[in-house]
């Protein structure tokens, strides 16, 4: 990975932790009702801070979660529980491949 990719993820990185979305935010980022972004938080793919839909805060990594959840169920026409099951093992991907290079192993 280059130097400027690496910046570039960094600043990404940083970005979503310091987002702040409401529901309605999200709602337009996604471009769907509150009532699918409910769902999401029903089934567990999203984890907002706040204990009623209408004083939910959503961190920037919620978006970007609630984007590859939707389309994990349009492109593949799965359910949400298999659209969170999907992003829970995309998840551990990550995580093993990030353990791998981190003991310098190829991926």
């Amino acid at each position: 990975m280059n130097t400027e990719n690496s910046l570039s993820q960094f600043a990404v990185c940083i970005f979503e932790e310091q987002t702040r979305l409401t529901l309605a935010d999200l709602c337009r980022a996604c471009a769907v009702h509150a009532e699918r972004i409910i769902e999401l938080v029903d089934v567990g793919v999203l984890e907002p801070q706040g204990r009623e839909p209408a004083r939910w805060i959503f961190g920037g990594a919620s978006l970007h979660r609630a984007r590859g959840a939707l389309r994990l169920q349009h492109d593949l026409d799965i359910d949400l529980a298999g659209a969170a099951l999907a992003l829970e093992l995309l998840d551990e991907i990550k995580t093993l491949r990030a353990r791998l290079h981190v003991l310098g192993g190829e991926y």
